[in-house]
This record gives structure tokens, C-alpha cells and sequence, in this order.
């Protein structure tokens, strides 16, 4: 006869408060959607800070954070569960996304839009007036426990029109906006994660900024803030500032050698002489 077990595997977040600077009512907005359970869509560019957001709010709320990476294998049973032989038993093991449910957990899956079109619709039922999840193999339908709360991210500026999050699905959440910070907030936030003085953070800020307005057609992306704290970690490790960006930013942009010689030259005309 199966039994039923929980994953003990999901991510989930109990650390004390995360850094976190608003730039605009992302905050109000998130706190207004939590008190009625309603589901946020958090979309902007890839290392803008949406999962630290999702952490910080998380933690301003009391609520256990469970997180999932959306992939392209990613199927239904990786979020809801199945049966699994342990020990000559099988036995049910909850997904993270029944895990949350049981629980009053936030989830939070991010880069949903990487998954398949078909298992993103499991979560229709509980973001919408329903707040069911339907767990099939189970032959029940689970509703949601008092504090749940689904919330997705993705970069709509990176996904293809083959990977684009359905009408169907946008149109159960309220939606968030975040990009790069201000230029003083972000380096208040490089300053902050990196261990670097603010002069150094504003440095590394001004050469993520000049990346950032060049026409971007031969990069897949530009540099984020993670790329900028990265760079300020190696340079808090004794690493040039010059030499620090190179590895952090300009090397992970591109392989062509061509467009990092351009990056290189960039750099050398931002970064400060010393």
C-alpha cells in the first residue's frame, strides 16, 4: 500500500534578512499580493535581483521560501510528486510545489518559462480563485493551506517566442517589473555583497552601465549586478580591479574574440587610471 512522505530536497530559505534595496513600490505591491494570496509574476533581465527579492519579501513575511529552477526536462511530477520504491515499498514523495501547498509556503519558481508549456499548466488550479492543486496519482485534489503563495520569474528580453510564458497563465497573476538599480543604489548593493568601498562599487557600476547601453546584438546578454558583485569579490580578494572585471564580466559575455577585445577597451576607457 503507498505511503506518503515529503521531499526533503527542495530549496528553501530560513537565513536571516536578506539584502534587499527597493527602487520602486515592488515591495507594496508584493505585500498587498501576499495578504490575499494572489500569485506575482516577476519579470526582468537575468541577475537584476528577482530571486533576492522573492527572498527578502519571504522573509519579511515569516513565510518558508521553496524554490524551484525551471529547466527544459522539467515535467509535472518534478513539481507535484511521485512514486518512488524505497526500502521494497512504494512510497509518495511530495514535489516541491505540493510540499508548499501542504505547508502555506511560498514557491517560487524561477525561469518558469524554461519549462515545458504542458507542465507549467499544473499550476492553474492554484492561481486562480480555485487554490487547488490537483495531484492525479494521488486521486485528490489538495487546497491550498492558509499563507501559500505562488510566485514565477522570468526574462522576457532573453526567451523566444518559442518559450513564452501562455496568456492563460499571465493572466492569473499580478505582474512585478524589476530591472537594474539606479546607479547609486546599485552600488550601495555591490558595495554591501562584494565587502569592496563604495568608490570601488561605483567603479565596477560605471562599467556595467557602459556595457549595458552598447548595442547588445552580438551579446546574449549584458552585465547584471551578480556579474558586478562577482567582479567585487575577486577584487576584495586582491585581484586588480581591471583584471577582476576581465574574469567576472568581460570573459562571461562572450567567446568571440573580437567582441572581447571591444569589451577590453571599453573597460580600460571606463575603469579609473591608477
Amino acid at each position: 500500500m503507498p505511503t506518503a512522505t515529503g521531499n526533503p530536497t527542495a530549496s528553501e530559505n530560513r537565513s536571516a534578512a536578506p539584502f534587499y534595496r527597493p527602487v520602486g513600490d515592488e515591495v507594496e505591491v508584493f505585500r498587498a499580493a501576499a495578504r490575499r494570496g494572489v500569485p506575482v509574476l516577476l519579470k526582468g533581465p537575468t541577475g537584476c535581483g528577482k530571486t533576492r527579492f522573492v527572498e527578502a519579501m519571504a522573509h519579511e513575511l515569516g513565510r518558508e521560501l521553496i524554490t524551484v529552477a525551471g529547466h527544459e526536462d522539467m515535467t509535472s511530477a518534478d513539481l507535484v510528486g511521485r512514486f518512488l520504491l524505497k526500502g521494497g515499498e512504494t512510497v509518495w514523495v511530495d514535489g516541491p510545489l505540493t510540499r508548499a501547498v501542504r505547508t502555506g509556503a511560498i514557491c517560487y519558481l524561477d525561469e518558469i518559462v524554461e519549462a515545458r508549456q504542458d507542465t507549467t499548466v499544473v499550476i492553474h488550479p492554484l492561481a486562480d480563485h480555485r487554490r487547488q492543486l490537483p495531484v492525479d496519482r494521488l486521486g485528490t485534489t489538495l487546497p491550498a493551506a492558509p499563507g501559500f503563495q505562488l510566485v514565477i520569474s522570468y526574462n522576457p528580453g532573453y526567451q523566444s517566442v518559442l518559450k513564452n510564458i501562455k496568456e492563460s497563465t499571465r493572466q492569473r497573476f499580478v505582474a512585478i517589473e524589476l530591472g537594474f538599480p539606479p546607479p547609486d543604489v546599485e552600488a550601495e548593493v555591490v558595495a554591501h555583497e562584494a565587502a569592496v568601498d563604495l568608490d570601488t562599487a561605483r567603479a565596477l557600476v560605471a562599467v556595467g552601465n557602459a556595457i549595458r547601453d552598447l548595442d547588445t546584438a552580438s551579446l546574449g546578454e549584458v552585465s547584471s549586478t551578480r556579474t558586478l558583485i562577482l567582479a567585487g569579490v575577486l577584487a576584495a580578494e586582491g585581484l586588480s580591479l581591471r583584471r577582476a572585471v576581465q574574469a567576472a564580466i568581460v570573459e562571461t559575455l562572450s567567446d568571440d574574440a573580437d567582441v572581447i577585445r571591444a569589451l577590453g577597451e571599453l573597460v580600460d576607457a571606463v575603469l579609473p587610471r591608477t
